[in-house]
């Protein structure tokens, strides 16, 4: 059995009334039950992934969260941080197909959707299609913000809808299906910010930070070495899969459902109660926040071992889940407010 953290909001454990009526009581036993045999490979994973990739284990958990979710996350960070290999080692460990694809301004939506070409066999022509590389199952989009607007949009209908549509012919792309995009923050010459709408298409966004000083240490005697470290498999695509219907099931007490719902209403100026949001929000999140701060929590309480998300969850995964989802006016600029500090100020009103 699992032990609670002091803090977590473990009374919807044991007050069924308190538990959302999209899980039946009867069925808590079997998922604790799941939860227990998913615990080691977990464990497992976070342990191969953390010898690649050394110093980022907030970055690899939200990323891990994102897949548990099925969701797509947007790593945004400066280069030399290991965005691209961590998106290889994810592949890796999780026994995911996964291919790379570098945005540049000249890529074109046949080279990640793939093209028809005409050919000829037994004397009669005909067109075969040929597949992109977005016939995968981890996609790693590197730099996505430097192709046109045109290329960008390539991926969104693959990243909803899970499929892609070429000369009026529907491809389903193999699953789980997951993209893993990589954006520098620094460098904006020459780039096309992504729009809205596929900023909404990413479950979370997660800030790649430089790593302290004993951990760049340790990946400094790692990586300059004869022999280096290398990810393993320890899962495989069938388990992803079960480990992502896990998630959907986990049981949500009420108070971290209104806690959810109650953050991202607050975020937008339209319903806002406190006056700073207002003053310096231009637009706020739309029900999409929700649906993933709701994935993401539950998938946070499962990696953790836990069988139900707390008002902790919510708060911890509020910076991932809304930073991409919120645009600043101009006096927040001017008072020099960021998209951080308004969300420490929601997530600083919850129970």
């Amino acid at each position: 059995m699992f032990c609670c953290d002091s803090g977590h909001d473990w009374d919807i454990v044991f007050d069924m009334r308190n538990i959302s009526n999209e899980t039946s009581t009867a069925l808590i036993p079997e998922i604790e039950r799941e939860i227990g045999l998913l615990g080691d490979k977990i464990a497992r994973v976070r342990e191969s992934i953390g010898r690649v990739i050394i110093g980022q284990e907030a970055v690899i958990d939200q990323t891990l969260i994102t897949i548990l979710s099925g969701g797509h996350a947007l790593l945004v960070g400066v280069p030399g941080l290991a965005k691209t290999r961590l998106a290889a080692a994810m592949g890796t460990v999780l026994g995911l197909h996964n291919n790379r694809i570098q945005f540049t301004p000249d890529l074109m939506p046949a080279d990640i959707l793939g093209s028809e070409v005409l050919e000829e066999t037994a004397g009669k022509r005909g067109f075969r299609f040929i597949h992109g590389p977005v016939f995968c199952q981890l996609l790693m989009a590197d730099e996505i913000n430097r192709a046109s607007p045109r290329t960008q949009s390539a991926l969104l209908q693959a990243m909803q809808e899970h499929h892609v549509t070429v000369a009026g012919q529907r491809y389903d792309l193999p699953l789980p299906f997951h993209v893993l995009a990589t954006q520098n923050p620094l460098e904006q010459e020459g780039t096309y910010p992504l729009p809205e709408a596929q900023l909404d298409r990413f479950l979370m966004q997660i800030d790649v930070d430089y790593p302290d000083l004993a951990s760049e240490r340790r990946m400094l005697l790692a990586t300059t070495g004869i022999e280096e470290a290398a990810a393993v498999q320890i899962m495989n695509d069938g388990e992803l899969g079960a480990a992502q219907r896990l998630v959907r099931r986990l049981p949500v007490g009420e108070t971290v459902i209104d806690a959810i719902l109650g953050l991202v209403r607050a975020a937008r100026p339209d319903d806002a109660a406190m006056p700073e949001i207002i003053q310096h929000v231009a637009w706020g999140p739309g029900p999409r926040a929700s649906q993933a701060l709701m994935l993401a929590v539950r998938a946070r309480a499962l990696l953790d071992g836990r069988l139900s998300p707390s008002i902790e969850d919510v708060a911890a995964l509020a910076g991932p889940v809304l930073r991409h989802r919120m645009a600043l006016n101009f006096s927040a600029r001017a008072d020099g407010v960021t998209i951080s500090d308004v969300i420490n100020r929601l997530t600083g009103n919850l129970p």
